[in-house]
């Protein structure tokens, strides 16, 4: 009764923000102005398009390239145009109550998304974290709210799945709902996700799942691909992504948006901004709500779904406040619930029915200062808390299979510091620590994971065709000592259309708290998971009561009480070429050197037929290959962009393995089709599993703006990538299990109407409505339709 009453409470504090929100939307009285004009050489440009951030604003140049705005509030504001055939141009307008007028010249070209070493993401910069990714030594690629938009995505995983390297996949022995991220051959538990700059937590078998995340209120996302340990910490040994949520506000507004479609799918959003106490302060909310009825790709042989029904709830907020001259104080927090059952029939009246409730909770609290022009710094305090309740029961008889109730608690304190000296060279420095706990009713002799950290990375430009980025970063843990990560890059201007880029950096990730305690049993799999650092006690106690039928004695030996955190070195070169001022073109190789990686094998076999499995580190594995960007603007308001990635991805001691001849790598490989056997050589490893050797995407957009549409139809690609051993000689080869290649088509258009307030936006995602049984998370055809209405003042 008390719970109830209490989400009412929350719900019309919501309700009554959001309504204040609105009236000062209506009331708020603003004098500003900005004009300009748009050139090139001495023509003007029409049809270009200009965003005033953070205001939100967006206007068309006119026939003599003329545009402006109207009716603004005092503050600093951001300038965009885009156009094209032209390189994109920004700049800061201060607004003070009277009329300012630009005259802007435009630079023939393209802008890619991808941004090479030191290339300035030109977006706002988030101003509660002084680390950015332009200090990274591997590259980066700025997802921007417009393009987010235009995608019609509507969850962080069906935003990223669309980029060059990135696929996401599905964990199956994590009940369909574990979505992860892979990135240039590293798997889901090698990226660290963050919010604003803070680590969020919460996996399900490895894999934090994205789908979690709505993309309302993500102002941009920054994605380093490779070692990013000297600016992120050692979980990033294979990446980063980093979601920057909305901030910096000048005038109120106000936006609602839904959307409803196949499968039942709403997604609901409302989210608002402004500015309060004289403009000294700041503030963004946005609330989500999103359902889907879920789906079954292997209705042959399983009732039900083989993904998940569920509801999604999300509330995030961001304020900032300015307690001094030189002083702000910042507050921003998020709040998630999803909640999920899935029932699977079996056949002979076996149906299991699978509840999982995942809530999580994170708060940032931080204090800026700038002491003068060069030097910053930063104080913050960060909590984040995540809770798993996951239970499996026989609904025939309501007796329970197993359950596993999961929490997660991290605080962190951080101090940064930057100095900046005449756009030579730009330092960032800090030091910090964490605390880490977690409680399962699965785990056992578990403790407290303490860390602390400390770090130093700067941009130095030495003479003007020359740009060099480098960091070095501690981390100290309780468990696994300290490891000190190094990165360095370089980018040099060989001419006007030629920058050759390289970088170096390292990783090092420590086993989490499940792979050395995680004691889980999987009843609709028969499976169990033992954790290493648990393993040989478990696998006694399991003989001793008559449930063990054989043990890998030699798996046993090598791995039980030996788990060592992992390592892994990356290296990245290339060039950007711009031939012609409407093309544009990005290549770019990679090598990952990966060593201790931890990866899952059998060590035993129940007395029911019953896999169990621990974790053991590879000596070395690589993943290596390279991949290409491409954008072309052969049309006025016509923009083409495309990606291929060619990735090959292996276990370097397995190879060593089979020209040794070592069991169980020396069995014979054996042709279902001839019925003949041979010996296995080298050759005949094709690598790790769920890695295709080829991915590629192509995007077309086109925007009309006498229509006042845009419209994009988008084409992804993967190559056929292994799914499991089916031959029991405990490699990958081309007799085993694979998930054939396949293409996926979406599409989207917009039309917005009432002096862009209304938009109607169709949404068709997988076109061709393809399916397979070995991917679980992969809908069918789905097509949607949103209205978004957005309340400001009117120029």
């Amino acid at each position: 009764m008390k719970s109830k009453s209490y989400q009412r409470s929350k719900k019309k504090s919501i309700l009554t923000g959001f309504i204040l929100l609105l009236i000062n939307i209506i009331q708020a009285q603003n004098n500003g102005e900005i004009s300009g004009s748009i050139f090139h050489s001495k023509e003007p440009l029409s049809q270009a398009t200009v965003e005033l951030e953070p205001s939100g604003k967006t206007v068309k140049s006119d026939g003599n390239g003329f545009f402006s705005f109207s009716g603004l509030a005092n503050g600093n504001y951001t300038i965009k145009i885009t156009i094209m055939g032209y390189k994109n141009f920004i700049q800061k307008v201060h607004v003070t109550g009277q009329s300012q007028s630009l005259r802007i010249q435009m630079e023939a070209g393209i802008d890619l998304e991808e941004v090479s070493i030191n290339n300035n993401p030109k977006t706002k910069k988030n101003p509660e974290n002084l680390v950015n990714a332009q200090y990274s030594a591997m590259p980066v690629t700025i997802i921007d709210r417009k393009t987010i938009e235009l995608m019609g995505s509507r969850r962080l995983d069906e935003v990223l799945k669309e980029q060059t390297g990135i696929a996401i996949v599905n964990n199956i022995s994590g009940g369909a709902r574990s979505v992860g991220v892979q990135m240039q051959g590293f798997g889901s538990e090698y990226i660290m996700v963050l919010i604003d700059g803070q680590p969020m937590v919460g996996r399900n078998n490895g894999n934090f799942d994205l789908s979690r995340i709505s993309v309302s209120n993500i102002e941009r996302i920054e994605i380093i691909k490779g070692a990013s340990s000297s600016l992120y910490g050692s979980e990033a040994l294979g990446g980063t992504i980093n979601i920057i949520t909305r901030h910096g506000v000048i005038e109120p507004q106000m936006q609602a948006s839904v959307n409803y479609g196949s499968l039942n799918i709403v997604d609901a959003t409302l989210e608002g901004e402004t500015p309060f106490l004289d403009n000294k302060g700041t503030a963004n909310l946005a609330a989500n709500y999103y359902r889907t009825d879920g789906f079954n790709t292997n209705s042959k042989y399983i009732k039900g779904t083989t993904s998940p029904p569920y509801d999604n709830y999300s509330l995030q907020g961001r304020s900032r406040y300015q307690v001094a001259d030189k002083s702000f104080l910042a507050l921003s927090g998020r709040y998630g619930l999803r909640r999920s059952f899935m029932q699977k029939d079996f056949g002979l009246g076996h149906i299991s029915g699978d509840h999982q409730d995942e809530s999580d909770l994170s708060l940032a609290l931080s204090f800026d200062h700038r002491f003068n022009s060069k030097i910053r710094s930063i104080t913050k305090y960060y909590l984040t808390y995540y809770n798993a309740d996951m239970n499996v029961a026989w609904q025939q008889n309501n007796s329970s299979v197993s359950q596993d109730v999961f929490k997660q608690t991290l605080h962190r304190v951080e101090e940064q510091f930057s100095y900046s000296s005449n756009n030579t060279y730009q330092l960032v420095g800090g030091f910090g620590g964490s605390l880490e706990n977690m409680n399962d009713n699965a785990l056992t002799d578990v403790n407290s994971l303490k860390t602390f950290f400390s770090y130093a990375q700067g941009e130095w430009t030495p003479f003007e065709k020359l740009k060099a980025v480098g960091g070095l970063r501690y981390d100290y843990t309780n468990n696994f000592g300290g490891r000190l990560n190094p990165s360095f890059g370089l980018q040099y201007f060989v001419t006007p259309k030629i920058t050759f880029k390289a970088g170096m950096g390292t990783g090092f990730k420590a086993p989490d708290f499940k792979t050395n305690y995680l004691i889980f049993y999987n009843a609709s799999s028969n499976y169990m998971v033992i954790g290493n650092a648990v393993l040989a006690p478990t696998l006694q106690q399991l003989q001793n009561d008559g449930q063990i039928s054989e043990i890998r004695q030699y798996v046993l030996n090598q791995a039980a009480g030996n788990l060592q955190a992992e390592k892994s070195t990356s290296y990245n070169a290339g060039v950007v070429l711009e031939p012609s001022k409407k093309i544009k073109v990005d290549i770019n190789a990679f090598y990952h050197k990966i060593s201790n990686q931890i990866n899952s094998i059998q060590v035993a076999t129940g007395t029911n037929n019953q896999i169990i499995y621990t974790y053991q580190n590879l000596p070395q594995a690589v993943n290596k290959g390279f991949e290409l960007a491409l954008k072309i603007s052969p049309l006025k308001n016509l923009e083409l962009s495309a990606g291929y990635q060619y990735l090959i991805a292996k276990d370097l001691s397995v190879k060593d393995s089979i020209r040794a001849g070592k069991w169980p790598y020396s069995q014979n490989i054996h042709d279902p089709a001839t019925g003949n056997s041979y010996k296995p050589r080298p050759s005949d490893y094709w690598g790790i599993e769920n890695r295709s050797r080829h991915m590629a995407n192509a995007t077309l957009f086109y925007h009309n703006e006498p229509w006042k549409i845009n419209a994009n139809i988008r084409v992804n690609f993967r190559g056929k990538y292994p799914f499991g051993d089916r031959n029991g000689n405990q490699f990958i080869d081309k007799y085993d299990i694979f998930v054939q290649d396949y293409w996926l088509t979406n599409a989207s258009i917009e039309k917005r109407l009432l002096k862009d307030h209304l938009s109607i936006r169709f949404t068709a995602d997988n076109i061709f409505d393809y399916t397979d049984p070995l991917m679980p998370g992969q809908p069918g055809r789905i097509l949607l339709v949103g209205l978004s209405y957005r309340f400001f003042k009117n120029q």
